[in-house]
């Protein structure tokens, strides 16, 4: 029976490497949007080949955010290809859920588009026994702001006019402020149809970060996970928001690239007050997160964004996406698996696949230490 069970899995795993590798052929081959190159299925065999399965063994689960979900599937197609006998469980849910499933001890790490609060790093040492959760950037990408607009292939917004889309301050497609930004783009007399997550996010959290820093005059909410503007209409997950934009005439949502590209839906570009409106591409986040800062304590590595920066292409509206794991006193039972994957995700193959799947690479500086806080974890 093991040696059948063994048999099994190896050949799931085999097919998850068959299919890694035709996703990335599709997204490679239908999307104009990323401006990384493209990698075909024998690139993504080397990658497999690569990994180091080290002492990993049975399944580690892990939960939260939805905005890296994408890259998430590569690389756990990838990393069960090379490591025979290994089941990692992701499951995407929310950051907020995440969280709290990392907290009751219940998943090896979380993914979290926003890094802990004081009062989550103080929960989850009940969970890490010896240490505490820690912040681990691992997916960067922009925040697309994706639209549905018959006729329209083309937007600009500014963070001031989204602020009031999205607190239904302007209600029709056609407003004077929608209509500045796109001199001899024939907008129609259409409702604005705005949607927003129903549950715990990260992304909005981070939505609310840059509205508030860019357009403060206009948007007087806390940013937190809950979405705190009345009106609207809300889904659930990234990929929610992006089923009912691609559904509904008139309507604008936010939610991670590879959600616009794999349904085809057009983004907003955003008016920074730099030399052109930057476009939500992979390569114009880099340039973003470029400049963040490391503002987390010891092994924590919190990131502190810019979201105002008028730097020529940078598109300021971009999250990051954390593993949260703690510092020493993880169980037992998975620390290995647990180092060794994430190693994986760190690694340059690991970063290579996300621009591939429309996230941006964490800035190599950034992801050096990355590597270093994975391989001491304890």
């Amino acid at each position: 029976m093991k040696l059948q069970r063994k048999n099994r899995l190896r050949a799931t795993a085999l097919g998850a490497l068959a299919v890694s590798g035709a996703l990335v052929l599709t997204a490679c081959g239908s999307d104009d949007n990323t401006n990384g190159g493209g990698a075909g299925s024998g690139e993504k065999s080397a990658s497999a080949s690569n990994i180091d399965c080290g002492k990993a063994k049975g399944q580690l689960r892990a939960s939260g955010s939805s905005a890296q979900k994408n890259a998430m599937d590569l690389w756990v197609k990838n990393y069960m290809a090379a490591c025979s006998g290994v089941e990692i469980n992701y499951n995407s849910s929310s950051s907020g859920e995440g969280i709290v499933a990392f907290n009751q001890g219940t998943v090896g790490f979380a993914g979290s588009d926003s890094a802990l609060k004081p009062e989550e790093v103080a929960e989850s040492k009940k969970a890490c026994k010896t240490g505490q959760g820690i912040n681990l950037p691992m997916v960067g990408g922009p925040v697309a702001i994706g639209y549905n607009l018959a006729g329209v292939d083309k937007l600009t917004l500014d963070a001031p006019t989204l602020a009031k889309i999205f607190d239904t301050k302007i209600k029709k497609w056609n407003d004077p402020a929608i209509a500045k930004l796109n001199e001899g783009v024939e907008l129609p007399d259409k409702a604005i149809q705005a949607f927003h997550r129903s549950e715990d996010s990260g992304t909005t959290q981070n939505l609310g970060k840059y509205l508030g820093a860019a357009a403060a005059d206009d948007w007087k909410y806390e940013a937190e996970k809950k979405w705190p503007a009345p009106g609207g209409q809300a889904a659930s997950g990234s990929s929610g928001i992006a089923a009912q934009v691609k559904q509904v005439d008139g309507a604008i949502g936010y939610f991670e690239l590879s959600y616009a590209k794999s349904q085809s839906i057009p983004t907003v570009a955003i008016e920074t007050g730099g030399s052109a409106p930057a476009e939500a591409t992979s390569e114009n986040a880099s340039k973003a997160i470029a400049a963040a800062k490391i503002k987390g304590t010891g092994k924590d590595l919190a990131l502190d964004l810019d979201y105002t920066t008028k730097a020529d292409g940078a598109y300021p509206l971009v999250l990051v996406t954390y593993e949260v794991v703690c510092d020493t006193g993880n169980k037992a039972e998975t620390l290995d698996t647990v180092k060794s994957f994430l190693s994986y995700a760190a690694s340059d193959d690991g970063q290579k696949i996300l621009t591939e799947a429309g996230y941006a690479p964490i800035p190599t500086e950034i992801n050096a230490k990355v590597r270093e806080t994975v391989n001491s974890l304890s």
